[in-house]
């Protein structure tokens, strides 16, 4: 996977002992090392004639959907840091240069299941990092 190399908390025990503004980071890493993978995917796919249309539709409507997350924890983030709940050093970590990782072609290169299978991974690291942070956050959810 091409996030392999971005160090990442081995199971939910290590991932609650995260710092907020950590736990915040990598979320949006894991997020924006995601959005040119994706893209050269959803190109990829376009080119195989014998998909079906909802297949096209369906990948698509993943990269858009994790474009829409990213953009979402970077308005949360936002908030925080407005309400002091993190400080400000967030600032630009989304942005490409701020992920820590060059896009090689390592995830245009993998087979189709291997790619969704790094995606899956790390879509439930986001999800289970989400959870976490909801609860530091809101801990009245009685999580």
């Amino acid at each position: 996977c091409h996030t392999a190399g971005m160090l990442t908390p081995n199971g939910k025990e290590y991932a609650q002992k995260i710092p907020r503004e950590e736990l915040t980071h990598l979320i949006l890493r894991l997020l924006q090392a995601w959005k040119e993978p994706l893209s050269n995917f959803n190109q990829h796919i376009e080119h195989h004639q014998e998909l079906p249309d909802d297949s096209l539709s369906k990948a698509k409507q993943i990269s858009n959907m994790v474009h829409e997350l990213k953009t979402g924890v970077e308005k949360v983030t936002e908030k925080m840091q407005s309400m002091g709940i993190i400080s400000n050093s967030l600032n630009g970590m989304a942005s490409p240069e701020g992920t820590g990782l060059s896009i090689s072609n390592e995830a245009n290169m993998m087979s189709d299941s291997d790619f969704i299978h790094c995606f899956r991974r790390d879509s439930n690291k986001v999800q289970s990092y989400l959870k976490i942070l909801k609860c530091r956050i809101m801990p009245e959810n009685s999580c």
